[in-house]
């Protein structure tokens, strides 16, 4: 028993059908000239022609003032310059993918770059988009590509736009996708290949490889056609390429249990169906597909989708401004970047996957251009009212983007629903400013949904209320003294700084912060600050916990005792004057004193301050350590040397005045 198997894909493409349309539509209003064949397929020509939309092989063989239809694949811009000379009316027939490929070669030319386009030299297709254009580099393939970028035909740095042919097979684009990233700096790549063709492709290849014989239906003339009978080639080792029914000779395939019938984008329904009734009629005894699934078939491939219509389509690509879907129609899909999500944090990557189903709301169905934009965000809103209605009753905690602050609040962007959140709910302290919010993400409550006046208010208080309560619940189960903790410093007072340890604040007196004497503990640490932290001592009762920011290792009386002794001599600077001495710094956080009797020998002063002053360097002796106070005497004096004993000479006579003697009287002795 034999099987027969059509394409779900098969024959025209949007493009084409449109173009046909257009010439059916012009003939019937009188005659007309297409420039050119207007779809590679010569007996579908030949109809439109017995229609009356007469094909002209070039420009000078067309009357001035005639109606013209611009092919399907486009022409060259001197051809439209030509029939407005002659004043033609020119009706443009050009396929919407073809046209897009236009302009975008126009523009990479107008910015100073050299457009590159890959495929088939010399097709119609391509000179008309060269024509677009000057200075266009053309490439046959991966392997011409791979030779001109080894011979330096243009330069490694040079801007570059590459396009492709729209019937250019996708995997043989992808290889030279490859090649223009390894072998160029400055480009632009351009996903040009009709998601018809691709989805013709792709079904004739899965076909082909589940028959035994595959029929390509088709113009030998046609690109299209030619490369889904190399595709099926790849799969089937028996593959028939016919144009017509009549050429089909089914001999060929009498020991053939399984077949497959697929057709080029440019092969029109009529003939697909004569193809396919004959090898209904004369296969006999075999299971094959009603005459009536064609149809159809047929009626399912050139359906019109309307606005409003929920479709699921596959992800065909993603590029900077949208995403392309194949919705299994003739229409080509996409979403504009802006209909995909309100998230900006979100790249489209992050959303959509190549190859990946979907599911669309269709915005604006364009029959003209064959194109029909689609939206996800209008979709996903439905869904995202009804995650935030249960994110209430269930009181689940959500996350979402801060976009935006108002008046008395600020606007959190949650699955593309706008929440309020009053500044009283933020979890910023009374009368700080918002702005720190904007552009971050944040979790928060839903704590009202009124949906028929699409207000959504929420909490972020709440749920670090919720955090702060659990994390000081597993503090205070876990707290030992010793212990360390990486905190954030909430306030700063005269004496000493609030630290979070984990929803639990603890003090870190001002003596705590630094080894060195500080007057203020915004000298160490400012609010915002995070710090490592330790216990020196915590009363659960009470719930105050004492903090230490010092680090012991750093404790400048054991790097002192580490490198000083009683007898070390030193250079130390005078910091404070006293009545009674002169303090002096040995070290950052360790000073000694002078005793205002050790700072010299050679006469008796009243206050140091006599020989020194503050910031002076003097050198000193080490005389005494007390490791139990911590405290240091230097002397100055330990260093100089003793004064010289003055020499005795005793006079005849010696007067020696006592402090208690009256005052010698002046003037003359008798």
């Amino acid at each position: 028993m034999r099987t027969v198997r059509l394409a779900e894909s098969a024959g025209f493409c949007y493009g084409v059908r449109r173009a046909v349309e257009m010439a059916e539509k012009a003939a019937q209003t009188g005659p007309c000239y297409t420039l050119g064949a207007l779809i590679h397929n010569r007996l579908e020509t030949d109809r439109l022609a017995a229609l009356g939309a007469v094909m002209a092989r070039s420009v000078d063989d067309i009357p001035p003032g005639s109606r013209v239809i611009m092919r399907s694949h486009g022409s060259p811009m001197s051809d439209y310059e030509a029939l407005r000379a002659k004043n033609c009316e020119i009706i443009d027939a050009t396929c919407p993918n073809v046209a897009r490929i236009h302009r975008i070669v126009r523009e990479a030319e107008a910015e100073g770059r050299t457009p590159v386009v890959i495929g088939d030299k010399g097709h119609p297709e391509l000179v008309a988009i060269c024509g677009q254009c000057r200075g266009a580099v053309v490439f046959q393939g991966a392997e011409e590509l791979q030779k001109a970028a080894s011979e330096g035909r243009i330069g490694r740095d040079d801007p570059i736009s590459v396009v492709f042919q729209t019937t250019f097979i996708k995997n043989a684009a992808k290889i030279c996708g490859e090649i223009i990233k390894k072998e160029y700096t400055n480009f632009k790549i351009f996903d040009t290949m009709c998601e018809a063709t691709s989805r013709h492709q792709r079904e004739a290849a899965q076909l082909a490889a589940e028959c035994e014989a595959m029929i390509v239906v088709g113009d030998r003339n046609s690109a299209n056609s030619r490369h889904l009978a190399e595709l099926c080639a790849n799969s089937c080792n028996r593959v028939i390429f016919t144009e017509t029914a009549c050429e089909l000779e089914l001999s060929e395939l009498d020991d053939v249990k399984s077949i497959g019938i697929t057709a080029g984008a440019s092969t029109p329904a009529w003939i697909i169906k004569e193809v396919f009734n004959k090898m209904t009629e004369e296969i006999k005894n075999t299971e094959t597909v009603e005459e009536e699934s064609f149809d159809e078939m047929l009626e399912k491939s050139i359906k019109t989708l309307n606005t409003g219509e929920k479709v699921t389509g596959i992800v065909q690509s993603i590029g900077a401004t949208e995403v392309t879907v194949d919705l299994g129609t003739k229409h080509s899909g996409y979403i504009p970047i802006s209909e995909l999500t309100d998230d900006p944090d979100l790249k489209p990557e992050d959303i959509v996957k190549v190859g990946a189903e979907i599911e669309t709301y269709v915005m604006r169905v364009n029959d003209v251009e064959g194109t029909v934009m689609l939206s996800k965000k209008r979709l996903d809103t439905v869904k995202n009212w009804e995650f935030i209605e249960n994110a209430k009753e269930t009181k689940e905690t959500v996350e979402g983007l801060v976009t935006e602050e108002n008046k008395g609040g600020v606007i959190v962007n949650v699955k593309g629903i706008r929440v309020f959140v009053p500044s009283s709910q933020s979890g910023l302290p009374k009368d700080a400013p918002l702005t720190p919010l904007v552009k971050t993400r944040q979790q928060l409550r839903i704590t009202e949904v009124i949906r028929a006046r699409r207000r959504v208010v929420g909490s972020i208080r709440a749920v670090q209320y919720e955090k702060r309560q659990a994390a000081a619940e597993a503090t205070w189960n876990e707290i030992e003294i010793g212990k360390r903790y990486k905190g954030t410093v909430k306030s700063l007072t005269s004496y000493g700084a609030f630290v979070d340890i984990g929803g639990v604040d603890g003090m870190v007196h001002v003596s705590e912060l630094s080894w060195k004497r500080i007057k203020n503990p915004a000298e160490v640490v400012k609010v915002g600050d995070e710090i490592e932290v330790y216990v020196i001592n915590f009363n659960k009762e009470t719930k105050k916990i004492s903090l230490g920011y010092k680090n012991p290792d750093e404790n400048p009386w054991t790097m002192f005792t580490n490198k000083y002794e009683v007898g070390s001599v030193l250079t130390v600077k005078i910091v404070k004057l006293m009545q009674f001495g002169a303090f002096a710094e040995i070290l950052p956080g360790v000073d000694g004193l002078i005793h205002v009797s050790q700072i010299t020998n050679e006469r008796r002063i009243g206050k140091p301050d006599e020989v020194l002053k503050e910031g002076q360097e003097v050198e000193v002796k080490i005389t005494a350590i007390d490791n139990e106070n911590q405290k240091v005497s230097l002397s100055m004096r330990a260093l100089m040397e003793a004064p010289a004993p003055v020499e005795e000479s005793a006079p005849a006579e010696e007067l020696v005045y006592s402090t208690d003697d009256p005052k010698p009287e002046t003037g003359d002795a008798e």
